[in-house]
């Protein structure tokens, strides 16, 4: 039997692709940075790992001419959070008058303790250059970047976008995305049925997500704001995991973070599968070997250690011949 990892026979063909939480939840206001934060912590505990990320936002959350006193009550945030605690900001665009004052405020103080910074309504190489010149400037030299592509220019130039080494992670804003075209597309095209049907939101949605997998990043999808009706948020996260290759969504709800979780996360059979081609494998020192009259090779086992891996980030049940190869020194 192989006493390889599976990750050093399967995974140089994805050298440096990115692995964070399927989950991102957005949250603006005071009493809901503490909830989610807290929220967290509790789920991070059931699990055994942290599965979703929290975002405060400045660009959304800031009421106007509060936007200093908003990134000083994010920061403070940042600061009195648990160390392994997984949380980023959400800044105000470059081209807004606070973006700079939100960067230095928060980096400077909270730099190390910022898991990601998301630079919202980039379209061009350009201003992300731009935008990381402040960033590190701030003392931000090393954190992730994840950027918000909300319109037609910044689809045209995502590819490029995406290939940049600073960044982890390509979201939709959809609502910006659908204004932009200065009512060319129906205001359908936002609602949970629409943004799936209308061809240049669907077009969006894929540009995003091949410009992420060609260069190792991960592709995000946007919100549903039908927060209250969690079975249409279930369908709707399913549909992006499942038909467009996304592998994180957005939350703006406490309870909308288990159904993203869930739907993101390998199906019963499905892991069960997984499971046993890969325990084969290794029994088999990773030659080809055939499972249900099927030929496997390494092509394959690829694909279903990418099912563990997901499996084991979303909090799924492992048997123990699997979860020993998730252990940190493994």
């Amino acid at each position: 039997m192989s006493q390889h990892h599976p990750r050093d026979i399967l995974e140089p063909a994805q050298a440096g692709q990115i692995k964070i939480p399927v989950c991102d939840h957005y949250c603006g206001v005071e009493a809901r940075m503490k909830k989610s934060i807290s929220l967290q912590e509790q789920m991070t505990a059931e699990f055994g790992l942290c599965v979703f990320d929290v975002t405060l936002d400045c660009e959304d959350g800031a009421p106007v001419g509060g936007e200093l006193e908003h990134a000083q009550m994010v920061t403070e945030f940042i600061l009195a959070a648990k160390p392994q605690a997984r949380i980023g900001v959400r800044v105000h665009p470059i081209h807004h008058p606070s973006f700079e004052q939100d960067v230095l405020t928060i980096l400077k103080t909270a730099g190390r303790r910022v898991s990601h910074l998301m630079l919202p309504k980039v379209d061009t190489l350009e201003e992300l250059t731009q935008a990381l010149h402040h960033v590190n400037e701030a003392g931000g030299a090393h954190t992730p970047i994840h950027i918000l592509v909300e319109s037609p220019k910044g689809i045209a130039n995502v590819y490029e976008m995406a290939s940049h080494p600073r960044v982890h992670s390509i979201s939709f804003g959809v609502m910006d995305f659908v204004s932009t075209h200065a009512g060319a597309i129906p205001a359908s095209a936002m609602d949970i049925e629409g943004q799936f049907t209308h061809p240049l939101v669907l077009r969006a949605k894929m540009e995003i997500a091949e410009a992420c997998h060609a260069n190792g990043k991960v592709p995000s999808h946007c919100v549903v704001t039908e927060f209250k009706n969690t079975q249409a948020l279930a369908n709707a996260a399913r549909k992006a995991s499942q038909s467009l290759g996304f592998t994180r969504m957005w939350s703006i709800h406490p309870d909308q973070i288990r159904p993203i979780i869930e739907a993101f996360a390998p199906q019963a059979e499905e892991l069960e599968r997984a499971v046993e081609i890969i325990l084969m494998a290794q029994q088999a020192d990773w030659a080809p070997i055939s499972f249900q009259q099927q030929l496997h090779d390494r092509a394959s086992y690829r694909f279903f250690w990418n099912v563990l891996e997901k499996a084991h980030a979303t909090g799924r049940v492992l048997p123990i011949e699997i979860k020993h190869l998730f252990d940190e020194n493994a």
